[in-house]
């Protein structure tokens, strides 16, 4: 069973004729039209969204530098920061 929640919002006064206007044409109240046109935006807005997807960056190196190895992020981090006071 859905609750509710009684609030109260601010709408421009043509906005709000223009809804309950549409809503008496369609024999509805102006709480179900507000809550179909919330639902409506929500659903809309949800299928817009989309997976994360990582952009491809690559900057045309040879690898891992000699001395370094793979998966060695203290060195790595050592030579990022060497003179830089980190």
């Amino acid at each position: 069973m859905a609750t509710h929640m009684k609030t109260t919002i601010d709408i421009a006064d043509q906005l709000f004729s223009q809804a309950r206007r549409l809503a008496d044409q369609r024999g509805t109240t102006l709480k179900e039209l507000v809550e179909t046109a919330l639902r409506l935006v929500l659903k809309g807005a949800a299928s817009r969204r989309q997976a994360f997807r990582l952009q491809k960056h690559s900057f045309c190196g040879r690898g891992v530098v000699a001395g370094l190895t793979e998966g060695d992020w203290v060195e790595v981090r050592r030579r990022v920061y060497e003179g830089r006071g980190g």
